[in-house]
């Protein structure tokens, strides 16, 4: 899927900007806070990442084009960021991973690293990473690139994936009903799921051309992901907020 600068722009980046060195020289990196993702409930996943993500999260599909993502909520807030810390025994998604950094489209099959310039990652001082040295790219900014570029490989995929799930129509609404200790009542829309009845249905010249691709895997991760909206449940308890949340994410 292609980043663009232009709105709606994708979930977290609110002032995205071309990395240069004559723009960039002086600024300097500190990395490992998450706090900017506390307030996401759900976050796009690729299917590279699902092996490791149903462990601690239920993968489900966004409502609105389909693409994966986990849920990190039952309200709407992340149960997984304490402060700017992710759960340390959790797999922390890629996407969040790769921010502040992206990769934009600049024209057509031609993309350009850059960064999210109100990230708060941005905001330390001397003691932290620079960009930059003598105008040239540090190494921080050559495995920014890297990692940026394998994640676009991996969300091309994605696309293929998600559009194979489309074309059979194997993607269904779902909600997620759950009540807290305190009696507070929560109700989880905006998701879809696979259909087991019309997966289990597919002609045997799709299950193996499926099979083939690793696609098969992939949807029993997801099904096995499914028995982790009991742990969400027990770390949203902890949580206080509104009683309906829409799963939607931006587009990533």
């Amino acid at each position: 899927m292609t980043e663009k600068t232009e709105t709606p722009l994708p979930l977290f980046y609110r002032q995205p900007e071309f990395l240069t060195a004559a723009r960039h020289a002086d600024l300097r990196f500190h990395p490992g806070a998450y706090g900017f993702a506390k307030d996401a409930n759900a976050i796009p996943l690729t299917i590279t990442e699902f092996g490791a993500a149903m462990r601690h999260y239920p993968i489900v599909f966004a409502a609105g084009d389909g693409f994966p993502v986990v849920l990190l909520g039952l309200d709407r807030s992340n149960s997984f960021v304490d402060g700017d810390a992710w759960a340390s025994d959790c797999y922390v998604p890629a996407y969040a991973r790769r921010y502040p950094f992206v990769f934009v489209d600049r024209s057509q099959d031609s993309f350009v690293l850059a960064i999210d310039r109100a990230a708060p990652h941005f905001a330390g001082g001397d003691e932290d990473e620079a960009l930059f040295s003598d105008g040239t790219p540090t190494g921080l900014v050559e495995n920014a690139l890297i990692f940026c570029r394998d994640f676009h490989g991996a969300h091309i995929q994605t696309d293929a994936f998600v559009e194979a799930l489309l074309v059979q129509d194997l993607l269904v609404d779902q909600h997620a009903d759950a009540r807290l200790d305190s009696g507070q009542a929560l109700l989880l829309r905006g998701f879809k799921i696979v259909d087991r009845a019309k997966f289990e249905a597919l002609a045997d010249e799709i299950i193996l051309h499926w099979h083939r691709k690793g696609w098969l895997a992939l949807i029993h991760f997801h099904f096995l992901s499914l028995d982790r909206f009991a742990d969400l449940l027990a770390r949203t308890q902890k949580n206080t907020a509104p009683a309906e949340a829409p799963a939607e994410t931006e587009d990533a």
